[in-house]
């Protein structure tokens, strides 16, 4: 199989973790190049990942950046397998995992993302109090702090959408995950409103897949595409234990084929906002 254009995405979180140091020493392009004895577009071209990345220059610029040293090898291990694609993580105990962090850097850089979920709504449109909800559910080792602390990333991952060119959401979410309560009627209903406000944005779709239909089973799980410019497309797959950033062209194929199933078969976006208001009214008239 041919080999996609566009670096690996190892090498574009080692591309832009080198332009976070470098703005967080307050450097520019040019004070690197000068320091290093480099070309101020050699510098550049790193960053953005319009070149591939060699193990002594990074090391050059993470180096002169004072990069802590744990952070440095675990780039630098980035590189040195950056012809392998796709990236996996397995268990770890850390409440913030390093794919979830990359997750929200490429969000912040696409100009498309393509969501579907199946058993809980999209973390991008999650209000705090639903976020909390599920945390305390899927998380029972968790303390409140650790689950504060998460809550605060989700809600920081959602000022994507708030910036002033934000990438096109498209969501199709599960029936049955609107229906849910969560043993809240209160706070799903709060959910749902929230829900319906962000459809209403020029650059949000949400649409609902019947729950009795059989397209979800496509999926076989939730399932994350961004389109970024310059780059090949990622898909970012998560499960209780594991997360992973497929790029090869089989399974980016694969995803665009079932999210056009889940399209065909998803409620039309008008007729997904009445659904949710509906539901969204009986819980309030319930509480």
């Amino acid at each position: 199989m041919a080999r996609r254009k566009g670096i690996s995405v190892r090498q574009r979180r080692v591309s832009t973790e080198l332009r976070t140091w470098r703005v967080r020493r307050g450097l520019s392009c040019k004070d690197v190049a000068r320091a290093l004895g480099w070309s101020e577009s050699k510098v550049s071209r790193m960053e953005t990942g319009e070149r591939g990345l060699y193990v002594d220059d990074v090391a050059a610029v993470l180096g002169f950046l004072r990069v802590p040293a744990e952070i440095r090898q675990d780039l630098l291990d980035l590189v040195r397998t950056g012809d392998e694609r796709n990236w996996h993580e397995i268990g770890g105990d850390a409440p913030i995992s390093r794919l979830l962090s990359d997750l929200m850097r490429f969000e912040s850089e696409a100009i498309t993302i393509h969501n579907f979920e199946p058993l809980l709504l999209p973390g991008l449109v999650q209000t705090a109090e639903y976020a909390r909800a599920i945390m305390r559910s899927a998380a029972p080792t968790w303390g409140e702090h650790e689950i504060e602390i998460m809550v605060a990333v989700r809600m920081n991952r959602q000022r994507v959408l708030d910036q002033a060119n934000p990438p096109r959401l498209s969501l199709i979410i599960e029936e049955m995950v609107i229906r849910r309560t969560m043993d809240d009627p209160e706070m799903m209903a709060g959910q749902l409103h929230h829900l319906l406000a962000a459809s209403a944005r020029r650059h949000i779709s949400v649409r609902v897949l019947p729950f009795d239909t059989e397209a979800a089973i496509a999926a076989q799980g939730s399932l994350i595409m961004l389109d970024c410019p310059d780059q090949p497309t990622l898909c970012y797959e998560e499960s209780r234990t594991t997360a992973a950033f497929l790029e090869e062209e089989e399974f980016i194929g694969r995803a665009r084929l079932v999210w056009q199933t889940l399209s065909a078969a998803a409620r039309s976006e008008e007729d997904s906002r009445r659904l949710i208001a509906e539901l969204a009214a009986k819980l309030r008239s319930a509480t």
